[in-house]
């Protein structure tokens, strides 16, 4: 009879299991989700019992709409924290498909869309918040910028897509703190948007608009054009703030090897532009000696001409002197009444042959100077020579680097791939896990009918006792 009655006050194996695995799974930064009426609320793990009581502790009430404002002020922690840490570990620029860049946005538009004002049109109730957006640019005029931008995007058609592309650009702008601050300041101006109790005309809103302070830091590169904001879903993904030893070391050592990877590609893009620069330099060093070869054929040519026209003047003078010399001889047999003739053409001589010294001075110069840049247009010819082989080589080293790039895109793309897959066995390990846990329900469920036709059988024998006895 003993061992029939069931031990209800000793905890069964299942229901430690079924408490260790909530604990484990169901964990956000110390927070736990739960419900409160209609309103989705985080409470401290301290606060809340994993096992059932026979009569739950009633609560102080509470402003549902206070406690929504923290949960948003709490999540907007959580996401700025996590993007910024893992931001700074993947030590690059940040693109629009970056899982926790997308989830901020997400956390960012339900706190701006908290406590909207419903403004009636004709076709319907309608809730942006552009009309709020759009304050900063008559209280800040640097963000005419951004929202003549916003505005001239083709692809919006929406007020609540244009918020979005608002936000974008205010973070790759690094203005969306200074920003948020400015309107939070103007709340004669918000309370045309936003119902007193907001989250932007609370103390809540302010804190958030200093932990933005911090995404200062981060570089972002994110191309709008492809994107569809009018149509986009924001959904708070809690599920990446909730632990997971064994799927985050394994995700982990992905992102680390897709990280070496995009690394390398990065190394090998800046090899790449440095080669191309030297190229460029060398190219233009190839130019400024082929202009200056021109130049010096040019003064040689100028050179060769003169020498020329010098060595028609000593071939002149030599004429003259020997026609001197002639006019002398003659001049000889004359009478001594000539002999004043003879000293002019003396002096004369003496002239000419000054003259021509000087001229052959000058055409050996002119000859030496021929040489020298004979030479040096040899020594240029072989310089240039060197260069083009050194270009030629620099050239096959960068269609070699090109080769390993893409080499380098492709393992990049099987890593992707890779990592897919290991997305879509984690997804199938948690339908495996979800089915487990209803069949340990469907266990629990078991054992209780289990219990009761056990009670049901120890009374029926007592009552056979009793009518035995």
């Amino acid at each position: 009879m003993s061992d029939l009655t069931p031990q209800s006050e000793t905890p069964t194996p299942t229901t430690d299991k079924i408490t260790q695995a909530a604990r484990e799974t169901i964990y956000l930064c110390n927070f736990r989700v739960s419900v409160d009426g209609e309103w989705l609320c985080l409470r401290e793990l301290n606060d809340i019992s994993l096992t059932p009581d026979p009569e739950p502790a009633h609560e102080d009430p509470k402003d549902p709409i206070a406690i929504e404002r923290l949960n948003l002020m709490n999540m907007a922690k959580l996401s700025i924290k996590g993007l910024i840490e893992s931001a700074l570990n993947l030590g690059r620029t940040l693109d629009s498909d970056y899982a926790p860049l997308q989830q901020f946005f997400v956390v960012m538009e339900h706190c701006l869309k908290h406590g909207l004002k419903t403004k009636k049109t004709f076709l319907g109730q309608n809730k942006s918040f552009w009309g709020a957006l759009e304050l900063v640019e008559k209280l800040t005029p640097e963000a005419g910028e951004i929202t003549a931008s916003v505005k001239d995007l083709p692809g919006l058609k929406t007020p609540l897509g244009r918020g979005r592309a608002w936000l974008r650009l205010a973070l790759m702008q690094k203005k969306l703190s200074d920003y948020m601050k400015t309107i939070i300041n103007r709340k004669d101006l918000l309370s045309e948007f936003y119902e007193p109790n907001a989250l932007m005309m609370e103390e809540e809103g302010a804190v958030i608009a200093g932990l933005l302070v911090g995404l200062n830091v981060i570089d972002a590169n994110l191309c709008m054009k492809g994107e569809d904001l009018d149509s986009q879903v924001g959904v708070i993904d809690f599920s990446m703030y909730l632990k997971d030893g064994g799927h985050s070391s394994k995700s982990a050592e992905g992102d680390g090897q897709i990280t070496a990877i995009l690394d390398q590609k990065n190394y090998v893009e800046e090899l790449n532009r440095h080669l191309s620069a030297s190229v460029n330099n060398l190219q233009a060093k190839v130019d400024a000696l082929e202009k200056s070869n021109t130049k010096l054929t040019e003064e040689l040519a100028v050179a060769n001409n003169r020498i020329i026209t010098l060595q028609e003047d000593v071939e002149r003078v030599k004429e003259e002197s020997s026609y001197q010399l002639e006019s002398r001889k003659a001049v000889r047999s004359d009478s001594a009444a000539d002999g004043q003739a003879l000293g002019e053409t003396r002096k004369q001589l003496k002239e000419e042959t000054l003259l021509r010294l000087d001229v052959e001075k000058e055409l050996e110069v002119q000859i030496g100077m021929k040489q020298e840049m004979e030479l040096s247009m040899k020594m240029l010819e072989k310089d240039i020579c060197e260069k083009q082989d050194a270009l030629v080589e620099l050239r096959q080293q960068l269609e070699d680097l090109r080769a390993i790039n893409q080499q380098l895109i492709h393992k990049s793309q099987s890593a992707d791939a890779s990592s897919k897959q290991k997305s879509e066995v984690v997804a199938r390990l948690e339908e495996k896990i979800n089915q487990m846990s209803g069949t340990v329900k469907q266990l629990e469920t078991s054992e209780k009918h289990l219990v009761k036709q056990a009670r049901n059988l120890n009374s029926a024998a007592g009552k056979l006792l009793q009518l035995q006895q």
